[in-house]
């Protein structure tokens, strides 16, 4: 599941507004109904962690102001209500003006800054999202309480369907906000294994719009390395020997859906998924899927021994060097299990399947 946003995306900056602030400032105002006791902190998002710039001075009437001498780039902060409530603000060129009565929890107002109100956009559409995923959590303890199997599978079902849904209706703000710097805090919660075409189109547009801003390159640097093993790309090949040393192919496959399947006999949650790949590959097996098995055991005897127990009947290679493995180096592996499925063509069309997010998907391709 996605989570809320957070301090990483919120320290990406880059493009801004319209030039309404006085040349060189940017102003904060607002006013507080019905507060707290406490106090109210400005905190700027930096590359680390956020850092707090000031207190604010509240006013009997609940007005407050806070001006900056200089925001040279786009930039995310966070207002800090008395630890009740946090309002996250993009600030460039716009002034910025925010309401919040205490007493009614809907009644925040964003004026000014779009970039501003753009982020008021997106953390709606996360709170959204996160009453569904409580509710869901709720209906999945409950059915793990009675044991209940079947309703287990398909809450997991639901729960795939809830965040592809989501993804979509992220994708969809982004897009509305135009050449908005917010757009950059609505790609934390993407997942940049398999939205990076869409991902890479935004920041290169971004680049070529705000050229040489840091954080912008800092992203598109994230995006290279990832870019060899990005959904659409060209498996790498892995080339290695067999259980009785005979060297095999991951491109003899070629031709076929393969899974390309990380995982060693140590690994429980490997073993514990095992049923469940040998399920699918008897069920879709005849209508063109395999399974390419990569393990990442140390001992052969092991491995070997993990292939009977756990009745693989499909190409399975290793060169026994756990994480140090020639093929885990080349597919960026840090844990395991881990999977791939590319397409006949040797294309890579997702990542990270297992259980409900597997079948559903060999249900697209060959049902």
């Amino acid at each position: 599941m996605f989570g809320i946003l957070t301090i990483a995306t919120l320290a990406l900056i880059s493009c801004g507004g319209k030039d309404t602030a006085a040349e060189g400032t940017v102003v904060i105002t607002g006013n507080l109904q019905n507060a707290p006791q406490g106090v109210v902190v400005l905190l700027q998002y930096t590359a680390s962690r956020p850092k707090v710039l000031d207190t604010l001075e509240i006013k009997s009437n609940g007005d407050f102001t806070f001006e900056f001498n200089s925001i040279s780039t786009p930039t995310f902060y966070e207002l800090n209500l008395y630890g009740q409530r946090v309002v996250k603000l993009a600030l460039y060129k716009e002034n910025v003006d925010v309401k919040f009565n205490f007493s009614d929890p809907n009644s925040l107002q964003i004026e000014g800054s779009q970039d501003s109100k753009e982020m008021m956009k997106l953390e709606k559409l996360m709170e959204g999202y996160q009453v569904q995923v409580n509710q869901l959590n709720e209906r999945y303890y409950e059915a793990m309480s009675k044991n209940d199997a079947a309703l287990i599978r398909q809450i997991q079902m639901d729960a795939m369907s809830l965040e592809s849904q989501q993804v979509e209706r992220v994708k969809e703000m982004i897009e509305s906000m135009g050449n908005s710097f917010a757009s950059l805090a609505a790609i934390g919660l993407l997942n940049p294994q398999n939205d990076f075409p869409f991902i890479d189109a935004l920041v290169t547009e971004l680049n070529k719009n705000y050229p040489g801003t840091d954080a912008i390159l800092q992203m598109k640097q994230q995006l290279d390395e990832l870019r060899a093993l990005a959904v659409g790309q060209v498996a790498p090949d892995i080339i290695l020997p067999d259980p009785n040393g005979k060297t095999t192919k991951l491109s003899d496959l070629k031709g076929k859906y393969v899974l390309i399947d990380f995982w060693a006999a140590w690994c429980k949650p490997c073993r514990q998924e095992n049923p469940n790949v040998v399920r699918l590959y008897n069920q879709y097996n005849s209508k063109g899927f395999e399974v390419f098995g990569v393990s990442l055991d140390r001992s052969r005897e092991d491995w070997v021994k993990a292939i009977a127990d756990d009745k693989l009947n499909w190409k399975q290679v290793s060169d026994l060097q756990y994480f140090n493995s020639a093929a885990a180096e080349l597919y960026q592996i840090q844990a395991i299990p881990a999977t791939y499925l590319i397409d006949p063509d040797g294309k890579i069309i997702a990542k990270d399947l297992r259980g409900p997010s597997l079948e559903a998907k060999l249900a697209e391709l060959f049902d």
